[in-house]
């Protein structure tokens, strides 16, 4: 699939999900024996929370090796993140990538609260970069989403080659993803 045929997808995924009370995504035993024995082949990566209501499969309707799914708090981009989009463009030939933040996200409210304790930290100072001096809490999370696209188009570089690297934000209480 080119870039836009991907990108289309998932919006008509979406638009299925907004509509439905279970997702309609393969995860047969054929595709769970085809992927096993010939490997993963997904169209796109979603880059997103760790938020137990934020389930890119569901929300874009997928099934089985077609989304590679990246979870952490705050959908934050750090080394370890950036080399799966790495490993996941460059040998599964991903050729799209989406930074998906969420509405109510507790990670970037945190962040506005304050520093974090412990190992949330290193999760609130990365959101404290990326929102810099915002307070409005739907507008961090858009600009935590921006600073993650902007950081994995530096690492993955630019030109036709190149994944396509965008931005949306996931509402969780409509269902409704807006592309950014």
């Amino acid at each position: 699939m080119t870039k836009e045929e991907v990108l289309k997808r998932l919006k008509e995924g979406n638009i299925r999900y907004l509509s439905s009370n279970a997702n309609d995504g393969d995860v047969s035993e054929t595709v769970r024996i085809d992927t096993a024995e010939n490997g993963q082949h997904p169209y796109a990566v979603v880059v997103t929370c760790s938020d137990s209501r934020v389930v890119p499969e569901d929300i874009f309707m997928t099934g089985i090796g077609e989304l590679f799914t990246i979870r952490v708090a705050g959908n934050v981009l750090t080394d370890t993140q950036l080399g799966s989009i790495e490993y996941a463009c460059g040998h599964l030939h991903s050729p799209v990538v989406v930074v998906l933040g969420h509405t109510n996200c507790g990670a970037v409210g945190a962040a506005l609260e304050g520093d974090g304790e412990k190992h949330v930290k290193a999760i609130t100072d990365y959101i404290h970069i990326a929102i810099g001096n915002e307070k409005d809490y739907e507008k961090a999370c858009c600009l935590n989403v921006e600073y993650g696209v902007k950081a994995a188009k530096e690492a993955l570089g630019s030109g036709s080659d190149a994944p396509l690297i965008v931005g949306a934000m996931y509402d969780i209480r409509t269902g409704e993803v807006k592309w950014l």
